[in-house]
């Protein structure tokens, strides 16, 4: 199986569809409250574009592609997408990111058709805070959701809380705590600058350092740290001892991965996204709807992964990302 490897000799072998742009929170770290998806019908990749699209990845290395938006339970045919995908050569892993308000009723179905594991948004379980938070939410039925994705066999299971100063940053151990409850894995992401949204948000920037001492301080130092396997994401884990459960850090901000970063994005609207940080990107959904031949296309990955950049630039420049919408991404 060829790779996929960088010219700083990293090798790619992950990929995030998002396959809407729509959801039906406006996490207002996310999404400008005023910010309404411009996307029709014949804007997005079809179920045959993200299979051809998959395909190609697959035939250059890539083993794991995940299901973002947006929401992508909100996306018709979901189930079906899922099933696509799973079910071509060399893909491996098929994981969901979702803000499960949907997936108490999608949880079987997905999981047969090749979800194999979910990563849910969760970022309070106080439900008047997590409706100010998603502006409108129901943390309630995000639970639910939790349940069946766990009665369904999905595993593992993971909860994103996004961690803001003087905001929600009281829960870290109410989180853990529900984690360790469930059965179930939890991360905690810092605040990035993306959009407009995600920059107005900067000031309640909770830093990895920050969180790990609240971690380290609730569980007593009672964590072990564990490895990384080839295609994880960027966390930095820890195993709770006694438990069936893991905590783990997302520090984009403070202490950057990009070093080890194996993953490039698909947006709905078919534009390869190299890097969260930059605005490079090609068109994949055009090169799909044209006569290029699969080498042709494959050979246009290549040279677009060529182009990816050795850092993000977080730190020092917001500029180039100012414009962004992350729901666009897939986060």
């Amino acid at each position: 199986m060829p790779k996929l490897i960088d010219k700083f000799g990293r090798e790619i072998n992950y990929l995030r569809i998002s396959i809407t742009e729509h959801c039906n929170y406006r996490c207002f770290y996310c999404r400008d409250d005023e910010h309404t998806p411009n996307c029709k019908r014949e804007d997005i990749l079809s179920y045959e574009d993200i299979q051809r699209i998959v395909r190609l990845f697959a035939e250059l290395g890539i083993s794991k592609v995940r299901l973002t938006g947006g929401e992508p339970l909100l996306r018709r045919g979901i189930v079906k997408i899922a099933r696509l995908i799973s079910s071509i050569d060399g893909i491996k892993d098929v994981p969901l990111s979702t803000n499960a308000h949907l997936l108490e009723k999608f949880a079987p179905k997905l999981h047969e058709n090749g979800i194999n594991r979910v990563n849910i948004s969760i970022d309070s379980l106080m439900p008047n805070r997590f409706k100010e938070i998603t502006r409108g939410g129901d943390v309630n039925e995000v639970i639910k959701g939790i349940d069946a994705a766990i009665a369904s066999g999905m595993h593992p299971i993971k909860i994103n809380m996004v961690v803001m100063r003087g905001n929600n940053d009281n829960e870290i151990e109410s989180m853990i705590d529900f984690a360790i409850e469930k059965g179930i894995d939890v991360r905690f992401i810092e605040t990035m600058p993306i959009g407009s949204a995600g920059i107005d948000a900067t000031s309640l920037h909770y830093s990895e350092k920050d969180i790990l001492a609240r971690v380290t301080q609730h569980l007593k130092n009672k964590i072990t740290p564990l490895t990384s396997s080839k295609t994880d994401g960027p966390a930095k884990n820890f195993k709770i001892n006694n438990t069936q459960s893991s905590v783990g850090v997302i520090s984009a901000v403070s202490n950057h991965f990009c070093q080890t970063c194996n993953r490039i994005r698909l947006t709905a609207k078919g534009d390869l996204i190299l890097c969260l940080g930059q605005e490079d990107a090609i068109s994949l959904k055009d090169a799909v709807r044209s006569d290029l031949t699969d080498d042709e296309i494959k050979t246009m990955i290549v040279e677009a992964i060529n182009k990816k950049p050795e850092k993000h630039e977080f730190n020092s420049s917001i500029d180039n990302i100012s414009n962004r919408q992350m729901a666009e991404i897939g986060g």
